[in-house]
């Protein structure tokens, strides 16, 4: 694709209007940027004097922002069994209050071993209770399910 005439944008952003692509070049080099095309489906391509390696810096440090952000969608997961004894049961409770004030997602899930499963009853009124003090710091996604063993419920930080 040869060029002939194209758009050009300076490096404040300012319209220079269209000139030749051979003069768009001059004007860059004697800024001492690049000419970076913007659209080149626009009649007449779109070209912009501007410092390539800068953008390309800010569109990485943005990226690695980005993925540092990302943190709050990591589920983290808390779990109990039917016969927790008073103090585990505060322990764990406040474990999840920690991962809720992070603003971590977080799944409870209630493990039903051997006999136990003959006490579903015991267990989902266990996941009520724990559902029920962690209400005020989080909303529930659903009512508890129990698939195979486990009864689970998952809970976004308001």
């Amino acid at each position: 694709m040869t060029l002939t005439e194209v758009r050009l944008i300076g490096a404040e952003g300012e319209q220079l209007g269209v000139v030749s692509y051979p003069q768009a070049q001059t004007l860059a080099s004697e800024a001492g940027l690049d000419l970076v095309m913007v659209s080149d489906r626009s009649v007449p391509p779109v070209v912009r004097i501007m410092n390539f390696g800068k953008l390309r810096y800010e569109q990485k440090k943005n990226l690695k922002a980005q993925r540092r952000n990302t943190a709050a969608q990591k589920i983290k997961e808390v779990k109990f069994h039917i016969n927790i004894d008073d103090h585990d049961y505060q322990t764990k409770i406040k474990k999840a209050l920690d991962f809720l004030e992070k603003k971590f997602r977080l799944k409870i899930t209630l493990a039903l071993r051997g006999r136990e499963m003959a006490h579903q009853d015991m267990a989902f009124e266990l996941i009520r209770k724990v559902m029920a003090e962690l209400a005020p710091y989080a909303d529930a996604d659903g009512a508890p399910n129990l698939l195979g063993r486990n009864i689970s419920v998952t809970f976004a930080p308001k």
